[in-house]
């Protein structure tokens, strides 16, 4: 036999209301009555309570219509607008962590005054991740470090004592291809403000690296002191060590299973250089657009726009210590945050400069800004390979 459902409940109770309409069922004996009850629950496959119901409000009011909804109802705060708005943002920033969100949603509006974000400026945590699942929200290669035994550095984890200007640095290798190898990118950290610097270099020998590492510690708008790596040998060498050096830089290496001692630079290599420049293969002849764009557009992006996680160690009556993350904050505001911070500073600047090119643009407009960059660099890659 065949059988037909109506698609949803509207076209269901305007079929029914149609129906009974022309039959005029209320005229109708007992018998008509009966079959065009059954010819309802029949077409539309709801069941005889739920016919009945149907027609006995078609008798009452005349048409059949769904009841009002008993459930109470909120006011809707955030609107339409306010979700693609988080949308966009966690678009240009590529979907950061909930409070490091709210905390750049907060800084648009109390900071650079944008009245579109003065809703989301008071989002709660858990209503972020709400918003993200409405529906108008709108291969991987390693290659572990060398080890060496060369008696260069002092194996121990540093200690800075709320200073900036201890590095943690690490080298992250962008693949292997059918050309030989890709380029190379150093990414340095400071431990205290988590200020960051990444280049990249097509070869880690002495020639290209030397070079880099300068321009690296340049980069850092405070006077470095400590320059802490793992045991590979791109650092742990003669002329790497004869240039700190000259620096007046201590050296230090990490120990013999302890994780940690480097676990900072390493996270920093998953949350900025993968999840900006990815896995794939590039070939060592792209290094120069890639560092234009560090230098230019993910340096600054990283170190005045994008909040991080800054821990509080707190030390129990046993001397445990645990870190606790609560507040996020950018590097810069970091910095800003420290007892007196124009001492840590390299004499030429101050701290008058570094607000300046801090508040030039918002949060999202540097994230967007350095989106259009990266595009622009990997159309520049693909085009050239």
């Amino acid at each position: 036999s065949v059988r037909f459902m109506g698609c949803g409940r509207t076209e269901i109770y305007g079929w029914g209301e149609r129906l009974l309409c022309h039959h005029e069922y209320p005229i109708q004996g007992r018998r008509g009555k009966g079959l065009l009850r059954a010819y309802v629950e029949y077409m539309t496959g709801l069941s005889r309570s739920q016919s009945t119901r149907l027609i006995g409000g078609y008798l009452k009011i005349g048409r059949i219509a769904p009841k009002p909804s008993a459930r109470p109802r909120f006011k809707r705060r955030y609107t339409a607008a306010d979700v693609q708005l988080l949308a966009s943002v966690d678009e240009a920033h590529e979907r950061l962590s909930g409070p490091a969100t709210r905390h750049i949603l907060k800084r648009e509006f109390e900071v650079y005054g944008k009245p579109e974000f003065e809703r989301l400026a008071n989002l709660s945590n858990g209503h972020l991740y709400n918003l993200r699942q409405s529906p108008r929200y709108g291969l991987r290669h390693y290659e572990k470090t060398r080890p060496t035994a060369v008696q260069i550095g002092e194996r121990r984890k540093p200690a800075p004592n709320a200073q900036p200007g201890f590095l943690r640095i690490d080298t992250v290798h962008q693949g292997d291809g059918p050309e030989g190898k890709g380029i190379y990118h150093i990414n340095a950290v400071d431990e205290v403000t988590q200020w960051e610097v990444v280049l990249a270099t097509p070869r880690i020998g002495e020639a290209w690296l030397m070079p880099l590492l300068e321009s690296i510690l340049q980069q850092f708008p405070f006077v470095i002191l400590n320059f802490h790596s793992d045991n590979g040998s791109e650092f742990i060498n003669k002329t790497v060590a004869q240039l700190l050096e000259k620096l007046l830089i201590e050296q230090t290496k990490s120990r013999p299973r302890k994780s940690g001692d480097n676990g900072l630079v390493e996270t920093k290599n998953a949350a900025i250089v993968r999840k900006h420049i990815g896995w794939g293969h590039i070939a060592p002849a792209h290094a120069a657009p890639i560092n234009q764009f560090y230098t230019g557009f993910l340096n600054p992006y990283v170190n005045y726009h994008r909040p991080s996680a800054q821990a509080e160690v707190q030390i129990d009556a046993k001397g445990r210590k645990r870190r606790l993350y609560k507040q996020w904050k950018t590097p810069f505001e970091k910095l800003l945050s420290l007892d007196c911070p124009q001492q840590f500073l390299r004499p030429e600047l101050s701290i008058n400069a570094l607000k300046r090119v801090a508040a030039s643009m918002s949060d999202t407009e540097a994230a967007r800004r350095m989106q259009q960059a990266k595009y622009n660099m990997f159309e520049q890659i693909r085009r050239s390979a």
